[in-house]
């Protein structure tokens, strides 16, 4: 190998799973590590990271992947960075001191707080002026507004919760000294800053815009924080950070961590890194993320798109386009279901299975599930029930079920909820689909993603590389590094391994099927009491 052959490195921060690969310019991994995010759970409903064996971790990976692609750090040109969303922290503006730790996306602790909320007549004057406002304007921002509802995955209701009950922080907060971060912010942060923490050097405090646009305090149609919702929250402006391009002048990870200077060539959250994998850079693509959740995300293009059924407007990404000289930014709508992944998880802890892979041959292996149906509700019911009190459950076992019965269950109740987030596209645009783009882990299941494919009557199309988000963020990163000319490079690179075509034949008694699921999952809603 030439001492002069330079790579790109994709760091990928998920829910459960730290990686790091290394790639050549022809886009082919060199070198790959990965590490296990140790999650905490000190109290039931309660998931929290600690920063300084997170920090480590993020350190070791990166350079386990250096060793492994056995090259120099000076040969990684450029390296980018995808994270989780939502999963956030606050330190202290000079010491860097963290006055808790990382609170993950999926933690449910702020739920009462949730409920208060979605039942105050203030949120319920506000969504009536809204209404009124879009009927004589048609303005989309009123249009969410009027629907608009707090949720335990947004960033905004945790965060009020902890201001209420940290006093440190919140005596921060009235000193001007307390910094608010996503883990993008946060790693950004720890790379400028580099090992030594009494480094006094400049260091930017900034996030880039699809990990801002997915908190909840960030206004999508205006481009900026929200900052009239900020005195609700108990948050000032000066604790929140800069909002950048995902090709933005990240600047370098200091000598100090690697022995040698790395560009951070971008950032960028991990659906809309995944977007870019998937190459869903036209209006009216969609892929599917099936990974710890699974998130459907339809490209709106330049258009911020306002849902009635709960699904969430985002900016997909915000680039510097070099073919035409301007900033480009492209918008999508996501719907996501929070149990996919953790459902796999459950039924090997449960005993159903050992291996994610042979989930897929017991589904198979019988030829219905015998009116047995799975709802998948760890964390709730998103869009369209936007349910957090709905119960999981099996529901229809007889003196006759087996295992294989309830596996397939729990496989055909991931491509369910799916499908009800497909539906709500159809009844709230007028696109029109013919490709499903999927990737993570459980789309390597081709039970789920056959029967994807019949309930949508769309093809399914699964990439070589499961780990799409990886893949669009060292992209992103070669192609801000100018290593890459323009996305036609990576669609011309971008293998297919299978495609699942619809199964017509099927279509009737399957759709049938899922019609009795809906009503199954009516007998768990509303289940558990919040009060």
């Amino acid at each position: 190998m030439s001492d002069k052959e330079k790579f790109i490195g994709a760091l990928d921060i998920g829910t459960t799973t730290l990686r790091c690969m290394i790639f050549d310019r022809s886009l082919q991994i060199r070198g790959y590590s990965c590490e296990q995010v140790q999650l905490l759970y000190p109290k039931v409903g309660y998931i929290e990271i600690d920063p300084d064996q997170f920090w480590a971790s993020v350190v070791r990976v990166i350079k386990n992947a250096i060793e492994n692609a056995k090259i120099s750090v000076e040969q990684l040109e450029s390296l980018g960075i995808t994270t989780q969303r939502c999963t956030f922290i606050t330190w202290h503006r000079d010491t860097g001191k963290y006055f808790h730790r990382f609170i993950v996306w999926n933690d449910v602790r702020a739920k009462e707080l949730v409920k208060k909320w979605n039942d105050n007549i203030l949120l319920k004057s506000f969504q009536g002026v809204s209404k009124f406002l879009y009927m004589i304007t048609r303005n989309k921002r009123f249009l969410a507004g009027s629907v608009m509802k707090f949720m335990n995955s947004q960033v905004t209701v945790r965060l009020a919760w902890m201001i209420r009950n940290n006093d440190d922080l919140r005596k921060a907060i009235q000193n001007k000294s307390a910094l608010f971060g996503t883990i993008d912010t946060w790693l950004l942060h720890k790379f400028q800053q580099g090992l030594n923490e009494c480094n006094k050097k400049p260091i930017d405090h900034i996030t880039d815009v699809t990990n801002a646009s997915a908190t909840g305090l960030y206004d999508p149609f205006q481009l900026n924080w929200a900052e009239w919702s900020f005195s609700l929250y108990g948050l000032t402006a000066d604790m929140m950070p800069k909002v950048v391009d995902n090709t933005h002048d990240f600047g370098v990870i200091d000598k100090s961590i690697f022995g040698s200077e790395i560009k951070i060539g971008c950032s960028i959250a991990d659906q809309s890194a995944s977007m870019w994998g998937s190459c869903c850079f036209g209006k009216g693509d969609v892929k599917v993320t099936l990974g710890t959740g699974s998130f459907m995300n339809l490209n709106t293009g330049k258009d911020c798109h306002a849902s009635i059924y709960g699904l969430y407007p985002l900016v997909a990404w915000r680039v510097f386009n070099r073919d035409s000289n301007t900033t480009e930014v492209a918008y999508c709508v996501e719907g996501q279901s929070n149990d996919t992944g953790s459902i796999i998880r459950w039924g090997i802890d449960f005993g159903l299975f050992d291996d994610p892979s042979a989930s897929s041959d017991m589904a198979y292996s019988v030829d219905d599930s015998e009116e047995i149906f799975f709802i998948p509700a760890f964390s709730g019911l998103g869009a369209p029930m936007n349910d957090a009190k709905a119960a999981t459950g099996v529901i229809g076992i007889r003196p006759t079920t087996t295992k294989s019965h309830i596996v397939r269950a729990l496989l055909e109740s991931i491509a369910y909820r799916v499908t009800q987030l497909y539906i709500c596209t159809l009844e709230e645009t007028d696109f029109k689909f013919s490709i499903i783009r999927v990737d993570g882990g459980v789309s390597r299941n081709d039970f789920v993603c056959q029967l994807l494919a019949n309930l949508t009557g769309l093809e399914v199309e699964r990439g070589d590389n499961s780990e799409l988000s990886v893949l669009g963020t060292a992209f992103l990163a070669g192609l801000n590094a100018g290593i890459f000319q323009n996305r036609d490079e990576l669609v011309r690179k971008r293998v297919v391994e299978r495609v699942f075509h619809p199964q017509h034949e099927h279509s009737e008694r399957i759709k049938g099927k899922f019609l009795r699921w809906q009503d199954a999952v009516e007998r768990f809603r509303d289940w558990y009491d919040e009060s």
